[in-house]
Order: structure tokens, then sequence, then C-alpha cells
């Protein structure tokens, strides 16, 4: 079996592997490893029970990830003047394809 690794976290298991983009990579594991555990160190890591996770835990898990947060900050114009114009000089700079 292959395990699927994205962010250190297992999204996919399948008998054979095939081309992703280099932000995933696969791995090796047997039949108990399943989808939502996480992969570190070259060990695997069952989920927590949801009835032991913290609020925040639970919270964070649930939000969206912190650089859509921020764009949607910057598009609705909360930012400052001054940070409004660096993050428009990093968009200008490495534009969208």
């Amino acid at each position: 079996m292959k395990a699927l690794i994205l962010d250190n976290n297992v999204i996919d298991i399948l008998e054979t592997e095939f081309e992703v983009h280099e932000s995933m990579s696969w791995v090796d594991c047997d039949d108990t490893i399943k989808v939502g555990y996480t992969y570190s160190n070259g060990n695997f890591i069952a989920p927590q029970d949801p009835e032991a996770l913290t609020y925040a835990q639970l919270r964070a898990s649930e939000y969206p990830p912190i650089g859509d947060q921020l764009d949607d900050l910057f598009h609705l114009g909360a930012f400052s003047t001054e940070m409004t114009a660096t993050i428009q000089a990093v968009k200008d700079k490495y534009p969208k394809e």
C-alpha cells in the first residue's frame, strides 16, 4: 500500500502510486494506515479522539487556511495603507499565472 502525504497528513491510500505535485509524496504503508493519519519523522500517527481535543484544536482544524483569511482581508481593504502597499508589491512582483 502507498500513502499520499501532503503537509504531513495522509490524504489518500492506494495500491499503486502515480505522479503528483512536488508538494506531495508517496510513502509505503500497511493496511492499518487510514486517511486522516499524520506522518512525521518516518512514523504514522493515528488521529486523536475528537473528544480529547481542546476547543482551540477543534476550531483551528475548521478555520480556512491563514493565507485565505489574509487574502480576504486584503481584498476587503482591511489592512493599513502601508500593509496594503507591501502586499500589492509582492502580488505585482509575482502575478498569478
